[in-house]
């Protein structure tokens, strides 16, 4: 087993993601591969399960993942992870997947339930299914289905198959859905629906980054034709960018993309909330921190 934790400027929520790796109740051996992306790597988190890379690939949180895989090949580990620099597992939730996967013969990516922290709360999200097929992922995100819960057997990685993390996501963002899709149009995704990683929120790098925000929206629609086909799917991205179109000032592409996504879904939250922002009746950011306070995004 194989786990990739790609890092930047975190040296203590590192520190306790690798033990929560570390710690888990697996009978196989587990082998952790930390990355440093644009950031001098601590050779005093090296040891005998873990090893200290640079990112030698794309700047980003896709290169570094990548980084990891890679180094992880050289390793002959069957199965890879990743877990986010500030997030932790609970010690059953490899076990749990490698047993789901186990049970779903040919399936090559497992996910599971999180608990999200924010603001001293802790809230569980879970899908309510063992099973996520490719259309669900196109009506939903399902931001359960969060990248430090991703469990994806080695081999797929290669290029006539599933592939590797896309470096060409704008600003790293989204990366973790196109992943999602890309696997679920290949097969289905096994799902251990209890909250065995816990996600902090509120530390994002990418809080403000309001452009890398519309960009990878545009990459993602740009790249999955049938995000647009779906009209539930596209309404939730439409309601998406009109938020942080919102949220960047710009007030007339706020209401256009508001006005796209209620004429694809006319209950979707989300372009009530940017019409709201555009308006100046609220500020994106108060919104998004009451959601995340329940554990949900935009």
């Amino acid at each position: 087993m194989g786990v990739v934790i790609a890092t930047h400027d975190r040296p203590v929520q590192v520190r306790e993601a690798i033990a929560s790796v570390l710690e888990q109740r697996y009978r196989g051996a587990v082998r952790v591969v930390v990355v440093f992306d644009r950031a001098e790597p601590d050779a005093d988190l090296a040891g005998d399960r873990v090893t200290v890379l640079r990112n030698d690939r794309t700047a980003g949180l896709a290169g570094a993942r990548n980084t990891g895989i890679a180094a992880l090949s050289t390793m002959d580990v069957p199965l890879v992870a990743f877990c986010d620099d500030d997030d932790t597992w609970r010690p059953g939730k490899l076990a749990a997947q490698v047993a789901a996967l186990a049970a779903h013969p040919g399936a090559e990516f497992a996910t599971c339930g999180i608990e999200v922290e924010y603001d001293g709360a802790v809230r569980p999200r879970l899908a309510g299914t063992d099973v996520v097929d490719l259309a669900d992922l196109t009506r939903s995100r399902m931001s359960m289905l969060h990248a430090s819960t991703f469990l994806i057997r080695a081999d797929a990685f290669a290029t006539d198959r599933l592939g590797l993390v896309a470096e060409d996501a704008p600003g790293s963002q989204n990366e973790d859905y196109d992943l999602l899709l890309r696997a679920a149009r290949r097969r289905p995704i096994v799902h251990v629906d209890r909250p065995l990683t816990r996600v902090r929120w509120g530390g994002s790098f990418f809080t403000h980054q309001y452009r890398t925000k519309i960009d990878s929206l545009h990459w993602m629609l740009d790249r999955h034709p049938e995000l647009s086909a779906c009209r539930p799917g596209a309404a939730r991205l439409y309601g998406q960018l009109a938020c942080w179109h919102a949220a960047a000032g710009e007030r007339r592409a706020a209401v256009r993309y508001a006005g796209r996504s209620l004429r694809r879904n006319p209950r979707e939250p989300r372009a009530a909330i940017a019409l709201a922002a555009a308006a100046r009746l609220v500020r994106v950011e108060s919104v998004l921190s009451t959601l995340h306070r329940r554990g949900r995004g935009i």
